[in-house]
């Protein structure tokens, strides 16, 4: 991986340099199709020079504007930054600059620029989790009107929108495409196939829990299986049954939003979001109106189902992850499976895909395979069927209507490239974040798939529309996900209960939706909050939240990883 951003990083800094001066334009196009595509295209190489030709025509009337885009530091966006980027500046004439900068930090920009309305950056790679703050706050262009209208001179005749995977997620409840996919993660389970086929272990593992080893379908089998593998020594490593982060950081606020509790079965069934409370605690009124997010206004973030949901990942992560795990982010922990250490992680950001086929690591097989397997993550006690069972990231271009018109045109051209079918496949190769039907269809993956652990598989079936991103009940995601890590972080850290740290987090929830409601900022489609009520009350009616069970461990049930995979089929 490393080695091919630097020959791809160089090649497009080359081509940067060298053409800077002069006239962008089919030259510069076709080195760029010779030497990086190089026929790893969905498209011919006819089909590739005339969707080039219309980049350069459309970019004509922006030649020589410095253009500045953002996304988070994930392999995708260094590819994009590192050697797409410059590729256009050379092709086109428009000089982007693209920044790679933590994804709280994303956030933190844009929700800046939404309140001052200055341009910080002319574009943004902005998670579609954002959905449901931009359909309320209308601050930024819907792309539906905008590609019919204002940016339909720069909206290419080959952008395909019905190839993309990922724009139900980008659509809000009006009908109107928001943003533009550009990278997809899910999160998975993980695990070492081959020492859960290990005739040995498997022997070991039946006689001391009395059923098969398996991928597990429910918490009770993964905490047997955490608990069965930490602390042995395999292949003279110790070996540890979980891995997971708890530092205290942006990151760990959506290690929990990014469905943790719905997994454990917080909320409501409802694809792909619960309905009418979501992953988040928040219920919703018929109208999509938040109305609350603690148990006493109809809400679950503080409902014993959260409680138990926090509490697991807090037992897990001390006692049968490697201590350094407390103390990590998201980036920090995301490669640590690689180096051949864990047996198993419940919540596998599936962006580390690409860090986790590296030749060289202890989990890869000497013929380019992995060591390894991904399957759907295992759900906890308060699930039920027809709940939202992952989460998926969905990366997608976003244009605020605070950036100028031609600015704005500008940056529209550079997205519409990087996601295009001319690039998409060689992007899908390097950061493994598919966001086209086409590229993942492709003999090329067909080929590839055997090295890449069930990937390809997952993001064939179709299973893979289940795993969705946050939903539309949340109506200020930079608002409210700080609040998220603060108060995990006390539960983590101890400074609290976890009941306490949920107590708190909910009515910080709430106390941003009253002001939402009381500012009016938002319309007939903001906040209005329900009126408190004995918690009793809601714990008694149907659906989420949901009373504690008397039982919080059922019977463990697990599945051959064989037996899965058919079923994608």
């Amino acid at each position: 991986m490393e080695r091919l951003l630097k020959s791809t990083t160089a090649f497009g800094l080359a081509i940067a340099a060298l053409t800077a001066p002069a006239l962008a334009g089919m030259d510069e196009a076709k080195q760029f199709l010779d030497t990086e595509i190089d026929g790893m295209s969905v498209l011919s190489r006819g089909e590739q020079e005339e969707e080039m030709n219309w980049f350069i025509d459309a970019a004509q009337p922006f030649k020589g504007m410095d253009i500045k885009v953002v996304s988070e530091t994930i392999a995708t966006h260094e590819y994009e930054s590192k050697v797409l980027a410059p590729a256009f500046s050379a092709i086109t004439g428009i000089n982007i600059t693209h920044d790679l900068i933590g994804e709280g930090d994303v956030v933190e920009k844009l929700q800046t620029q939404m309140q001052s309305g200055e341009n910080i950056y002319d574009a943004y790679v902005n998670d579609s989790d954002l959905i449901g703050t931009h359909w309320r706050y209308q601050q930024v262009r819907n792309l539906t009107d905008w590609m019919a209208n204002e940016g339909s001179a720069v909206t290419s005749p080959t952008l395909d929108l019905d190839d993309f995977i990922g724009t139900q997620f980008t659509t809000a409840p009006d009908g109107k495409l928001y943003q533009l996919p550009d990278q997809q993660f899910a999160n998975l389970y993980w695990f070492r196939y081959d020492w859960f086929t290990d005739p040995a272990i498997m022997a070991e593992f039946k006689e001391k829990y009395g059923y098969d080893l398996g991928v597990p379908v429910n918490w009770t089998a993964y905490q047997d299986i955490a608990e069965f593998f930490t602390g042995r020594e395999i292949d003279g490593k110790q070996v540890y049954g979980n891995m997971d982060y708890g530092k205290k950081d942006p990151s760990l606020g959506w290690r929990y939003t990014d469905a943790w509790m719905s997994m454990a079965g917080m909320g409501d069934k409802g694809e792909p979001n619960g309905l009418p409370v979501d992953e988040w605690g928040i219920r919703v009124d018929e109208d999509s109106r938040p109305v609350g997010a603690c148990v006493d206004r109809g809400g679950a973030a503080n409902s014993p189902a959260a409680v138990y949901a926090v509490n697991k990942a807090i037992d897990w992560l001390q006692n049968y992850s490697p201590p350094a795990a407390q103390g990590m982010t998201f980036s920090e922990a995301g490669p640590v499976p690689g180096q051949g250490e864990i047996a198993q992680q419940m919540f596998m950001y599936t962006t580390f895909v690409a860090s986790l086929v590296d030749p060289s690591l202890p989990v890869m097989n000497e013929d380019g395979t992995p060591k390894w397997r991904l399957a759907p993550s295992p759900h906890g006690a308060y699930w039920e069927e027809g709940m939202k069972v992952g989460y998926q990231d969905v990366g997608s271009w976003t244009l605020m209507k605070s950036t100028p018109e031609d600015r704005a045109k500008a940056a529209w051209l550079y997205a519409q490239f990087v996601t295009s079918k001319t690039v998409d496949m060689k992007k899908a190769d390097v950061g493994l974040t598919f966001i086209r039907e086409s590229t993942i269809n492709s003999e090329h993956f067909s080929e590839r798939a055997t090295k890449l652990g069930g990937l390809v598989e997952f993001y064939r079936s179709p299973d893979r529309v289940r795993w969705s991103p946050t939903g539309t009940n949340v109506p200020d995601y930079p608002k409210l996900a700080q609040l998220w890590w603060q108060n995990i972080g006390d539960a983590m850290s101890g400074a609290k209960t976890t009941q306490a740290a949920l107590d708190s987090l909910c009515s910080d929830m709430e106390k941003v939706m009253e002001r939402l409601e009381r500012a009016g900022v938002q319309g007939d489609i903001g906040p209005k909050m329900n009126p408190k009520e004995d918690p009793e009350y809601w714990l008694s009616q149907p659906g989420s939240p949901k009373p504690k069970l008397d039982n919080e461990n059922p019977a463990p049930i697990t599945i051959s990883y064989d037996e899965l995979v058919a079923s994608w089929q």
